[in-house]
């Protein structure tokens, strides 16, 4: 077993994650190889300064431009979006191991009065037309349905027909998303777009214990360090405690992943074994640490467990989005700032794109950050990388905002 200290834990998993240090991904196949290092990273729509996945990458991709991951998702077709982890973008690669998602999706459906039907008949439209979304498929009506994307509960709403036989579509692996106009989908047949050798592949796991499995391994790959709690970093996994604990036994006597100890905290953590040679150089001292600044996305992978974040860097975080303003202790869409291997405060901005300027709306350090000329250069170096990735030219008067704050 392996023991870090508080600061050699944030260390490893900031390197890990390609968050400290030298940038590790550059340009559009650094941005894939992150996804493939990290299994998947979460979708959502919401744009206020760049989508999720968008931001995502940023943070760690050097020259990351947004245009590179719709390249990759939908020219390229090296990327996917799926369920994993809510609706997900990863590697078209792992497309197999998700066979029995879309097996129960087909039964689930098959279990809906009219939507084989309907089935036929979209799929025959698309081969005829091409792309469509729930506005242009031609589809009348309304069924009871069930979204097989959310695996828990068992609920059926009224749903417009064609809105559902595309997700039905999609989520049975019948369909792709083509592209995306904003937040709404075009699906396209997936025979055109993933290789037969990959659509039409078993599963690479025996059976559903070795899938969650897999899973699992991966997630603590995503993030480098996991511990046996209950965590929404396993969110979009069937497991409960007794599964969690029996996986991580298991696969710690199997060599594939370590455990490790970390100074003052009793749960112990699980890493990797492929990552045991980076764990090693952080202890030693010879992983390149050199500080730089960043932006992280509200559901960054970094933040999937926010209680790990609370126990190894003392960081409390809360996505705002969804709260009533009145009761919002910071803003809609604060984005935590990381520096070196602290969390140094959090951070609203807004681009006008209109007149290329990305607008501070509010700055908030964490208690205790001394505000020196380094980190106040290495903001405002963020911020400008941060204006460009809006496709923003100049960043509003920040020295006069600092000043108020």
């Amino acid at each position: 077993m392996l023991t870090l200290t508080n600061e050699q834990a944030r260390q490893f998993i900031l390197a890990k994650q390609g968050l400290i240090g030298d940038y590790r991904f550059v340009g559009k196949d650094g941005a894939y190889d992150y996804v493939r290092q990290a299994g998947c990273i979460q979708y959502d729509p919401v744009d206020v300064c760049g989508k999720n996945a968008e931001l995502t990458l940023q943070s760690r991709v050097k020259g990351f431009q947004k245009s590179m991951l719709e390249e990759l998702l939908y020219t390229d077709r090296k990327l996917v979006d799926y369920a994993d982890k809510e609706l997900s973008i990863w590697p078209v690669e792992d497309w197999p191991y998700f066979s029995s998602y879309r097996d129960r999706s087909l039964k689930l459906g098959a279990t809906f009065d009219g939507i084989e039907d309907l089935k036929e008949k979209a799929k025959a439209y698309i081969k005829e037309n091409g792309p469509v979304c729930s506005d242009t498929l031609p589809v009348e009506g309304e069924i009871f349905w069930h979204s097989s994307m959310h695996w828990s509960g068992n609920w059926h709403k009224k749903s417009p027909a064609a809105r559902s036989v595309l997700e039905q579509l999609y989520t049975d692996g019948e369909l792709v998303i083509h592209h995306k106009k904003g937040s709404r989908k075009y699906y396209d047949l997936a025979e055109k777009y993933i290789p037969g050798a990959i659509l039409k592949a078993a599963n690479p796991c025996a059976d559903e214990e070795e899938l969650t499995a897999w899973r699992v391994l991966r997630r603590i790959g995503a993030i480098g360090l996991l511990w046996d709690k209950n965590s929404t970093a396993f969110l979009g996994i069937d497991i409960n405690a007794e599964k969690r604990k029996k996986i991580l036994e298991e696969q710690t006597a199997s060599g594939k992943i370590i455990p490790v100890a970390v100074e003052g905290i009793k749960q112990l953590f699980y890493s990797l074994k492929s990552d045991e040679v980076l764990l090693r150089s952080v202890i030693d001292g010879s992983t390149d640490l050199k500080p730089r600044m960043s932006f992280l996305a509200p559901l960054d992978p970094l933040m999937w467990d926010k209680a790990l974040i609370q126990s190894l860097w003392d960081f409390t975080y809360a996505w705002e989005i969804y709260t009533p303003a009145v009761k919002r202790k910071y803003g809609y869409y604060t984005l935590p700032i990381l520096y070196g291997d602290r969390f140094v405060g959090r951070i609203e901005v807004i681009p006008n794109r209109k007149n290329g300027i990305l607008n501070v709306k509010g700055l908030w350090w964490e208690p205790g950050v001394r505000r020196t000329k380094k980190l106040t250069d290495a903001l405002n170096k963020t911020l400008k990388t941060f204006a460009r990735f809006n496709d923003c030219r100049d960043v509003n008067d920040l020295q006069s905002f600092m000043a108020k704050d």
